[in-house]
């Protein structure tokens, strides 16, 4: 089993691990990365690297998984403004690109068609139960809200690195970036609201 660092000494190791492992899956995918490169940047040997993490394919798994949890606790869902989710989202894209090529590597190299992760009720049943709640008070439309969760996710998503047309960077001007704010939060008001856009799904 990998073992947990139990020094100060470990831990900054652990951590410098991680650190580098993120940028080098985030650039190579899962297949493409390649643990000699992960402990030259972390400054580390393949030993140290195993006893933490047991094999490439574990530290993947603990480094995806920790994106998804740093997602979902640093933007967490406020059903009452999807909006405003949608563009809390879009400025962590911005601040962590690292993030969405994790997910999209996932999704090429692991699961290309159902849900990303196999444990996804973890991250998606708390903001589910949201928009229920918020659907049940009038607030949002009807439909399934997995759904409505996935739709304002992927209108989120449209300038990120996964995007097709344009991947958005920070060091875009303000204005471009308010400018997209401001499309995102009214396309995401009107596909979200009770009665608008439209017929509700049955």
């Amino acid at each position: 089993m990998p073992e947990q660092p139990q020094t100060s000494r470990g831990a900054a190791t652990y951590r410098r691990i991680l650190d580098a492992a993120t940028e080098e899956f985030a650039q190579h995918g899962i297949a493409g990365a390649r643990i000699a490169r992960i402990v030259t940047a972390a400054r580390t040997n393949k030993a140290q690297l195993y006893g933490y993490f047991g094999d490439k394919e574990r530290l993947f798994d603990a480094i995806f998984l920790g994106s998804l949890e740093r997602i979902t606790n640093v933007v967490p869902i406020d059903a009452d403004d999807l909006a405003e989710w949608a563009v809390r989202l879009y400025d962590e894209y911005l601040r962590r690109p690292d993030l969405i090529r994790l997910a999209t590597w996932a999704r090429l190299e692991r699961r290309p068609a159902g849900h990303l992760v196999e444990t996804h009720q973890h991250y998606d049943d708390r903001k589910l139960a949201a928009i229920a709640e918020a659907q049940a008070a009038g607030r949002v439309r009807a439909g399934d809200p997995f759904d409505i969760m996935a739709m304002v996710i992927a209108m989120s998503m449209a300038w990120s690195p996964v995007s097709n047309v344009y991947a958005a960077s920070s060091q875009e001007p303000d204005a471009v970036h308010d400018q997209r704010r401001a499309l995102l939060r009214v396309c995401v008001q009107s596909a979200t609201a009770t009665g608008g856009g439209g017929a509700s799904p049955s």
